[in-house]
């Protein structure tokens, strides 16, 4: 009938459509999955250690010698100084800090080496509990066990991982993050002080210093923000708020000392 050979001719161009339609798509070039994950927070730590430090400590110093003397070398001097020694600490401290993270993932592998050569069975169950943690039941496990049972490496690195929370760290990681405090501190601390090198008057000094000192701390709130995924807007108040509060307290015992 006309009507069924219609529709058998619409049925068998629908079908070859869709096969190029398929065909097409199969071809098609597909877009690779990209994540992009920000691995550089060790770094920022220690950017903002030193630079929150930077601008609020000697800003402090600055403005409560302020009150004592209207001499700007004298602040400046005093200013320069406690820069330097601060720097040195900050930096020493970053460097000390980053040696004993080293020295004590190397004494917590050297512990789960031995374990899992003298305490096998021990190791073997505490793998199990990390998966149960993960919802696998011991059968579901097992497997996975017994393949970590035969290659001690992975063995250890998967205890140092997933057991003690532990990852391996950059063995220049000391003298970078010596190097990026101190270079933050450095770097935070001449901002409030550049009123006072500038200008001869420690009164008109002052309050340009205050305004300086906030502003440096928003931008760094942002700039912080952007780079770890945070609101940037928020990041900013949050930094600007809090290392306000920091600089008022240190500017107010500095002060009272002075």
């Amino acid at each position: 009938m006309p009507q069924r050979g219609t529709l058998r001719k619409f049925k068998s161009v629908a079908t070859s459509n869709a096969a190029i339609i398929l065909g097409r798509v199969s071809i098609m070039p597909q877009t690779p999955h990209i994540e992009r994950h920000f691995t550089a927070s060790e770094t920022i730590r220690d950017v903002v250690i030193g630079m929150a430090d930077g601008l609020t400590v000697p800003f402090a110093l600055a403005a409560g010698l302020s009150g004592a003397t209207d001499t700007t070398r004298i602040i400046v001097t005093a200013g320069l100084a406690e820069i330097a020694a601060g720097s040195i600490a900050m930096g020493l401290g970053g460097y000390l800090a980053a040696r004993s993270d080293a020295e004590h993932f190397v004494s917590e592998r050297a512990r789960e080496e031995r374990e899992v050569v003298e305490k096998p069975d021990d190791e073997a169950r505490e793998v199990a509990e990390v998966f149960e943690s993960y919802g696998l039941t011991p059968q579901q496990s097992a497997p996975i066990v017994e393949a970590l049972r035969h290659n001690p490496k992975a063995w250890v690195d998967f205890m140092m991982r997933f057991e003690l929370g532990l990852e391996e760290p950059d063995p220049k990681r000391a003298l970078t993050s010596a190097l990026t405090i101190a270079g933050s501190y450095i770097g935070g601390g001449f901002i409030p002080l550049a009123p006072y090198i500038l200008l001869s008057s420690a009164a008109r000094a002052l309050p340009i210093s205050v305004a300086l000192t906030l502003l440096a701390l928003a931008i760094f709130g942002y700039v912080k923000g952007r780079f770890t995924g945070t609101a940037p807007l928020k990041s900013a108040i949050q930094t600007a708020l809090i290392g306000g509060i920091a600089a008022a307290a240190a500017f107010g015992i500095a002060r009272l000392i002075s």
